[in-house]
């Protein structure tokens, strides 16, 4: 028997709930008019009041408890994911993200989703030691690699230095972009131990290892990260913290006309 069959042959004036009540009174039935109704509503109707009479195992359940090998995919494929030190067969949908499958399917919800088209760095995760947009990258092109989220920067119950920093300075406040904000600083890290350039590299013939990145270069290299409350400037202080051991709190000043010229000619 359906579930819409099973509803209206158990439906029954006195078994309503408060709220279901409170809806029918609301809506004007009464009396048979209201028995006539119970009756005859449709599914789609339903789901403003009687949700709870369709429980689903599948959405009772914790994604942790999701099955490994749904029975309807396209384009089906499988995929090994190491992520966090940890390996974890997946059948994926060829096409589906990185950033969904963490969450989806590894509950790995640390990873935000934000504007889902690159453009704002909340979905940060560190591929092979450098820092990817999980909502750009698929999921199956990453068979074999080494997937660090911002869950796995915590080592023996032990917040990575970047993380304590970010506390320290009270570098967010929303905290939504704060975990892709705090694996692109791991990532940068790195970066600036190899000597990587960038664009605001003043000579890029005399590139030298383990560089001390100046508040300009921090800003640039950060700048794929957006930070809607605008804590940029605590994100910076507690970057230094970590990269050079500078935890001095600055005394942040207007720019001078001389600095904004330059900014302009940037």
């Amino acid at each position: 028997m359906k579930d819409i069959d099973k509803w209206k042959k158990n439906a029954d004036l006195e078994n309503l709930s408060d709220d279901e009540k409170m809806i029918l009174d609301e809506m004007g039935l009464s009396g048979s008019s209201r028995r006539k109704f119970l009756k005859q509503v449709s599914a789609a109707s339903l789901s403003i009041w009687a949700s709870s009479y369709f429980t689903s195992e599948l959405f009772a359940s914790n994604m942790k408890d999701l099955p490994d090998n749904p029975q309807v995919l396209l384009n089906e494929v499988k995929v090994n994911l190491r992520v966090n030190e940890m390996v974890k067969p997946l059948t994926l949908d060829s096409r589906m993200s990185l950033l969904d499958a963490l969450r989806e399917r590894l509950a790995l919800t640390g990873t935000k989703k934000g504007c889902d088209h690159g453009q704002c760095g909340a979905c940060t995760v560190i591929i092979d030691g450098k820092r990817n947009l999980s909502c750009l990258t698929l999921a199956a092109t990453c068979e074999g690699k080494e997937i660090t989220t911002v869950e796995g920067l915590v080592k023996h119950g032990e917040m990575h230095p970047m993380q304590k920093a970010f506390l320290k300075h009270d570098g967010f406040q929303c905290g939504y972009c704060t975990p892709g904000q705090i694996c692109s600083s791991v990532a940068l890290l790195e970066e600036a131990k190899n000597g990587e350039a960038s664009y605001v590299t003043e000579d890029l013939k005399k590139i030298e290892e383990n560089l001390n990145l100046s508040e300009e270069e921090i800003r640039e290299r950060m700048s794929g990260n957006i930070c809607r409350c605008g804590a940029y400037n605590n994100i910076v202080q507690a970057f230094k913290e970590v990269h050079s051991g500078d935890d001095e709190m600055p005394t942040w000043e207007f720019a001078t006309q001389e600095q904004m010229e330059k900014a302009k000619k940037a």
